[in-house]
């Protein structure tokens, strides 16, 4: 039984402490919908996001107003497009035509995004991934509401160089395509190394081929609940101040737990897992940075960042596997620069630097988000940031990402806004040598040693 000093408490934190639901993103496979006939394909994806996807919206919605639950997005994920459209679409274009089906249905449904324009080219690329990948600025800068993502990366695989040198180029087209609204099309393209099927969060969801036809997927939020909770315990020790985050973490989990089971039950459609991600936003108080100054240090960036980032994202995720059975997606911490006041306050005075964030995202729960760089960062240096990225995820068997928006136009002191949950950034310096040689090597970074584990 819920006791009512807990309902009082979750309601502190909801009504102070900016927590939220940060997503329900329903699952859906178009696996059933593939045909040869491009016209028949549109038509068939469209008809199931638009059925299966109806009543989303509104259910989220009435469980908010239920439970008074802030419930922030809902999402939909669908099959990695670059398989879904390989038999019907035999040009860049032809896919760009199926992006913008996808944002058809998506105004339809009432969704904030849809994810799932994706391609899986971790140990080589089809041509249909390659068609995608090309038809990414194209579709970006012509929809409102889709989300790109492709996996260049596993540690059983090793790392796909030919597409990590296309996807630089790929990177700096978007942001060339979508300038006039500062590189916007960026902030919804994100490559990784060990992509999860399961993950809520934009712009990285997709619906994995291992999934059950529909599935429900729930985000939680909880920074702010988590510095408050923290602002009461300066004086602890590690082991003291492990287990606060840990009982925190688990209060928040709860409340994405009831939210996801109710969403399940009254669409129908089975439970999947709940992310145990805690998500910033630009809101004050809502920001892993700000825990990171309850923890003792200055500004994040200051030496001791990336080990009270470790102990964070550890205990966050103690203490939300005893909150639910199935977790998943890339449960942890979050640490996007736009998205974050903390951590754009900290990247302004000079505090985090992106060599910084990228040690951080050893032990983070993706890796370098939402970082706005110069607009004219050559495609090789976007695609050696990727590499190195990259190569943490698959050393480290962990799932890392890098969304990278170099804005066209603007340089280094020069800020970009973004809005709403995307927030703004300062444009942040990156290295000025050169790594043009390396990248065009090509070929495959072999799988570690430790991946050989049959």
């Amino acid at each position: 039984m819920i006791s009512f000093d807990e309902v009082r408490e979750t309601n502190e934190m909801i009504e102070h402490e900016n927590l939220d639901v940060r997503t329900i993103t329903l699952g859906i496979s178009l696996l059933d919908c593939i045909t040869d006939d491009l016209d028949k394909l549109k038509k068939n994806i469209y008809d199931k996001i638009t059925t299966v996807g109806k009543n989303l919206v509104s259910t989220g919605e009435a469980i908010e107003k239920e439970y008074g639950i802030p419930i922030v997005n809902k999402r939909i994920s669908v099959t990695p497009i670059a398989l879904v459209g390989g038999s019907a679409c035999k040009s860049p274009e032809d896919f760009a035509e199926l992006a913008r089906t996808l944002d058809a249905a998506a105004h339809t449904t009432g969704v904030n995004f849809i994810g799932g324009y994706s391609a899986l080219v971790n140990k080589g690329t089809t041509k249909a991934d390659d068609m995608l990948m090309r038809s990414i600025p194209e579709a970006l800068a012509t929809t409102e509401n889709i989300c790109s993502s492709i996996n260049l990366g596993a540690t059983k695989t090793g790392i796909n160089m030919d597409a990590v040198e296309l996807m630089g180029h790929i990177v700096k087209q978007t942001a060339e395509k979508t300038a006039n609204y500062d590189s916007i099309g960026c902030a919804k393209l994100v490559v990784f190394c060990n992509a999860p099927d399961d993950n809520p969060f934009m712009a990285g969801a997709f619906h994995g081929v291992t999934e059950a036809d529909a599935i429900i997927n729930v985000g939680v939020s909880g920074p702010g609940v988590v510095k408050s909770v923290l602002s009461h315990c300066h004086d602890m020790s590690f082991g003291d101040l492990a287990e606060t985050i840990k009982k925190t973490a688990f209060k928040i989990t709860r409340v994405g737990q009831l939210v996801a089971l109710e969403a399940s039950k009254r669409l129908g459609i089975p439970f999947g897992i709940v992310d145990l991600s805690l998500a910033p936003t630009p809101a004050i108080g809502d920001s892993i940075a700000d825990i990171f100054k309850e923890m003792g240090l200055e500004e994040a960036g200051a030496p001791g960042t990336t080990a009270a980032l470790a102990m964070l994202n550890d205990q966050v995720k103690k203490g939300g596997v005893m909150a639910s059975s199935y977790v998943g997606g890339l449960s942890g911490a979050f640490i996007p620069v736009s998205e974050d006041q903390g951590m754009i306050n900290a990247a302004e005075c000079g505090a985090l630097t992106i060599e910084k964030l990228e040690a951080m995202t050893c032990v983070c729960s993706v890796g370098l988000d939402m970082i706005a760089i110069p607009g004219d960062t050559s495609d090789a240096t976007i695609s050696g940031i990727i590499a190195d990225e990259l190569a943490i995820g698959m050393v480290n068997q962990k799932t890392t990402a890098v969304r990278l928006i170099p804005v066209i136009g603007k340089g280094v002191g020069e800020t970009v806004e973004f809005g709403g949950l995307l927030g703004h950034a300062p444009i942040m310096p990156v290295n000025k040598f050169g790594c043009e040689e390396f990248i065009k090597r090509g070929g495959r970074i072999p799988a570690p040693i430790h991946s050989f584990k049959n």
